[in-house]
């Protein structure tokens, strides 16, 4: 008897945008680009050291996965060099180098390619590591800890922090203009709120994501905050604070809309999307992580694949 193999699709039509993973990739780190200048601009040297670092690793350990279980290397896809930027860019410059080598191998190894690589992972391989570096080392991501020697021009804390453990007087200390132009401390590449949001929409606008993620993620936030600021204004931050603060804006445009762990059906993005943003806010209140961004999207990366089985029915098709 011959050797068959078995290859199970979904039922046409089929449609091509005449893209690629490659492209794809390209375009997402081209997107970041604008975040991450300004990440290296602010921390220096330091910061280019962690983001170079932390792609080198990801290729390498990419390379390594697939020499080991004899695959076509896929280094070339790009998809490794996106792990690792985005991994990097969620970072604080000072981390350590043996932070981000544990913090790749864990993204790449352990949150992509044992599940099959590409296109099989259910969770952001980016936000496996951060997650496992959050609850093994919390210090390490401590941002005002992190950075307490650099000297900078404004008063340059984590904000969410603050609001944290002194309450929303402490937003008083910051403009929305100059947190979306990055005056706050933070990951290197989630600072910049005006470059995430520039590269967002440049993404979506290419295509290369949809538009009912990011929108439905910071609607979330925005009305989760909203609720929580009209039923005690002295203890909670308003809406607009938690949108340009922490990882809001890089988790709505380059970490939910992941491919593999996000779902693809219209309702389900919505539901997708609003749930992480809900659960970002209510981690950040009442949670005991400063930043909830990183589990939010987690916990809707596993309800994925339930939600996307809420689809329209048939037409003709009888109840």
């Amino acid at each position: 008897m011959h050797s068959q193999k078995l290859f199970i699709s979904s039922h046409a039509p089929y449609w091509h945008n005449m893209s690629s993973i490659t492209s794809k990739s390209y375009h997402i780190m081209l997107a970041a680009l604008p975040a991450v200048v300004m990440g290296i601009y602010q921390y220096g040297m330091p910061a280019l050291g962690v983001v170079a670092f932390s792609i080198s690793c990801a290729m390498v350990w990419e390379l390594l996965m697939n020499i080991v279980m004899r695959r076509t290397p896929s280094i070339g896809d790009g998809n490794a060099a996106v792990i690792g930027l985005l991994f990097a860019m969620l970072l604080p410059a000072t981390t350590p180098w043996w932070v981000v080598l544990v913090g790749t191998f864990v993204a790449v190894v352990v949150g992509k390619q044992i599940y099959g690589g590409l296109g099989c992972n259910p969770l952001n391989p980016s936000l496996v590591a951060i997650a496992i570096l959050m609850l093994s080392w919390k210090g390490l991501l401590d941002f005002n800890q992190a950075l307490v020697n650099y000297n900078f021009s404004f008063d340059m804390i984590y904000p969410l922090s603050a609001v944290k453990h002194f309450g929303p007087s402490s937003v008083m200390n910051h403009s929305v203009a100059g947190l979306l132009m990055a005056q706050q401390s933070g990951g290197i590449g989630a600072t910049f709120g005006l470059g995430l949001i520039v590269g967002g929409l440049y993404l979506i606008a290419r295509g290369y994501i949809r538009w009912e993620i990011p929108l439905s993620f910071l609607v979330g936030v925005f009305v989760t905050a909203l609720l929580f600021n009209i039923s005690d204004p002295e203890k909670y931050a308003g809406p607009v604070f938690h949108l340009v603060t922490g990882y809001t804006l890089i988790g709505a445009f380059f970490l939910a809309t992941e491919d593999s762990s996000s779902p693809v059906n219209f309702i389900p993005m919505l539901i997708y999307g609003a749930g992480a943003g809900f659960l970002t806010v209510l981690v950040r209140n009442i949670g005991s992580f400063v930043d909830g961004a990183v589990f939010s999207i987690l916990i809707m990366n596993i309800a994925n694949p339930l939600l996307d089985k809420i689809r329209p029915k048939a037409t003709g098709r009888g109840v």
